[in-house]
């Protein structure tokens, strides 16, 4: 037994199998429960479920967990939105995760509130975070949209973007982030086709 021992080759984890889930958002007590937060608030679900807590690290908060064999890396980057890439870029190089295996959740303005839509790639189409990934890292990553609305009027985007749900939504919030985070576990388990299909709608 112990030669056997001696030269069984160490067991390597396949990079395949790992994956970078980052959710978007801005650190501080001011914009907690906000609509810009979404992507904190899916990551913080899926740490919750797994009974994981994040640390602080460089440039973002980082909580490990697994699911199906995989192995999730959760992101909360604290560079603020617009830095978001700069986040992601160092963990994506200090975790050796191909941008394939990234996953990026983010709140959009141009989907109705509830929700959902996931891509392989695209245009940061007016997202501030995600332009600056997309500068960073380039744009073959996948990223989930999730849908807060567009119910304000004109010149009050921002107002709106960083304020908190309104009593209607924060109703239906829970369902919204159980299925933003159900559809990162799918992506890492089943592929981004495959999930594309399951949960677009």
């Amino acid at each position: 037994m112990w030669l056997f021992n001696l030269f069984r080759k160490k067991e390597k984890v396949d990079p395949e199998m790992k994956f970078l889930i980052t959710g978007l958002g801005n650190i501080g007590s001011e914009y907690e429960n906000t609509r810009h937060n979404i992507g904190f608030d899916i990551v913080n679900h899926l740490a919750s479920m797994k009974d994981a807590t994040f640390k602080a690290g460089t440039q973002g908060s980082i909580a490990k967990i697994k699911h199906k064999g995989r192995t999730l890396v959760l992101l909360k980057p604290s560079t603020y939105m617009n830095r978001s890439g700069k986040a992601i870029r160092y963990w994506l190089q200090k975790e050796k995760i191909k941008s394939e295996n990234l996953l990026v959740i983010v709140d959009d303005l141009n989907i109705e509130f509830g929700r959902t839509r996931l891509r392989g790639k695209g245009s940061d189409g007016g997202h501030n975070g995600l332009k600056d990934i997309i500068q960073m890292i380039g744009s073959n990553f996948a990223r989930l949209r999730m849908g807060i609305g567009d119910d304000f009027r004109k010149g009050q985007q921002v107002d709106y973007v960083l304020g908190k749900w309104s009593a209607e939504q924060k109703e239906l919030l829970p369902g919204l982030i159980k299925r933003g985070g159900n559809i990162a576990l799918s992506f890492v388990s089943i592929g981004l086709g495959h999930t594309m299909t399951k949960y677009n709608n």
